[in-house]
């Protein structure tokens, strides 16, 4: 092979290299434009605490819980979480709460880790609002004791809201109060609390716990040949399997947080 060859052999590798990094920087750049503009997906709970009951018995007295000096059967305290879980930042977000089953009284909101309250968005305040000196019509009260709508400036990624309404059940059971996101593109799903170790939940925690045992338990084999040393430091490592499971996920945590920007 000559000079010539040589050199024509290589401009040709340049060339195939050039367009092989091309196309994979475009196929890796299609993929993390996926990743990023993803459904964004908000989850929520709602927990019930009941502050008191009016009652009346003849025997034992009566029991009167009131609220601006009306008898209310059935006093709770109802708090929502929101948790925005997916990889974008959202503006101007509208949430909706409403019942049908519960008269929803006062209210408390927070955008947790601020010191911010949410504020009623603009066209439920236009809904609701009342004229000095003039009282609220009945539809007035229905839209008030009955549903809320709130606009979030900005929602970050990983970011919480609470919203925590006393309330008065109009049966004997405990109050229903529903969640609805108005923002294109965003999934909205109830999620029962979990326990959670440094913040992840148990199952998470222990399901990547397990897969880090069996590195674990390869590395024993490999490496350890005594057996009870084996043994004891495998049932060691299974009382604690959580802990790292935790660790091991708040890191991939962060290597998302990186890729999300």
């Amino acid at each position: 092979m000559n000079i010539f060859q040589i050199i024509k052999d290589q401009y040709v590798f340049s060339i195939i290299s050039i367009i092989a990094g091309g196309i994979g920087g475009i196929i890796v750049s299609l993929v993390t434009q996926k990743i990023l503009s993803k459904r964004g997906l908000f989850s929520y709970f709602v927990n019930h605490l009941r502050v008191g009951i009016t009652t009346e018995d003849k025997i034992f007295g009566s029991v009167a819980v009131t609220w601006n000096n009306n008898p209310m059967p059935n006093l709770f305290l109802s708090t929502i979480e929101l948790t925005n879980e997916s990889l974008n930042d959202y503006e101007k977000i509208i949430i909706h709460t409403h019942s049908n089953t519960t008269k929803i009284l006062s209210e408390y909101t927070q955008l947790l880790g601020t010191p911010n309250i949410l504020e009623w968005s603009k066209s439920y305040k236009n809904r609701v609002f009342v004229e000095p000196g003039e009282t609220p019509t009945k539809n007035q009260k229905d839209i008030y004791f009955s549903q809320r709508e709130y606009i979030i400036p900005v929602f970050n990624r990983g970011q919480k809201i609470r919203i925590t309404f006393l309330n008065s059940a109009k049966g004997p059971k405990v109050p229903t109060i529903w969640v609805s996101v108005l923002e294109k593109g965003v999934k909205l799903k109830y999620k029962l609390p979990k326990r959670s170790i440094f913040g992840v939940p148990q199952p998470n925690a222990a399901i990547a716990g397990l897969f880090m045992g069996i590195v674990v338990i390869i590395f024993l084999g490999l490496f350890i040949k005594s057996n009870w040393i084996a043994i004891i430091i495998a049932l060691i490592y299974g009382l604690i399997a959580q802990l790292p499971g935790a660790y091991i996920i708040k890191f991939l945590r962060k290597i998302r947080e990186a890729i999300g920007g």
